[in-house]
């Protein structure tokens, strides 16, 4: 089989012997903004392509050049945000992270280049989905909640596309 084109090396990013990937997780939120501050929009399910990453989100979208976006999907942890919302204190919606995808039970290893699937679709990490002071907007103190190990997420390139509903299994792939 060939191997895909992937806009980056893939390299390790960090090395954590207590994060290695377990495998295998389920999609449990899907959400898209159109616009810069633009309000999160929650779906069931999301077209995703290499074109636009994730259908109707301004982020995803191949440069004009045809350079493809770092940053054309982002995942969320259920359980990083859940870290994040125990150092603050207070539940909080996932969605104030600004992410596409709410992931449960997939522990995802911090490399560049790792191979995500669901269903069809066909993800890999482009790096680290670093938070940015605009979260202290939405939470104060939430900034620096999502700074330590990757809580803020991780930031995908799409490779092959397809759909993701909610309640989808979420793989780690070769």
């Amino acid at each position: 089989m060939r191997q895909p084109f992937l806009p980056f090396a893939p390299v390790s990013l960090r090395s954590d012997p207590d994060h290695v990937a377990a495998g295998h997780g389920t999609v449990i939120g899907i959400a898209r903004r159109q616009a810069p501050r633009a309000p999160m929009e929650l779906l069931a399910e999301a077209a995703i392509t290499p074109a636009h990453g994730v259908a109707g989100d301004f982020r995803g979208r191949a440069k004009p050049d045809g350079r493809v976006a770092r940053r054309q999907v982002s995942l969320l942890r259920r359980e990083d945000w859940a870290l994040a919302e125990a150092e603050l204190g207070r539940a909080l919606p996932w969605t104030h992270r600004r992410a596409n995808l709410l992931v449960e039970g997939l522990d995802l290893p911090r490399i560049a280049g790792t191979i995500l699937t669901i269903g069809a679709v066909r993800l890999a990490v482009s790096g680290e989905c670093d938070p940015c002071r605009r979260m202290d907007e939405e939470q104060p103190g939430l900034w620096p909640a999502l700074v330590p190990d990757w809580r803020g997420g991780y930031l995908m390139t799409v490779i092959t596309g397809g759909y993701a509903r909610l309640g989808d299994p979420i793989r780690l792939s070769q």
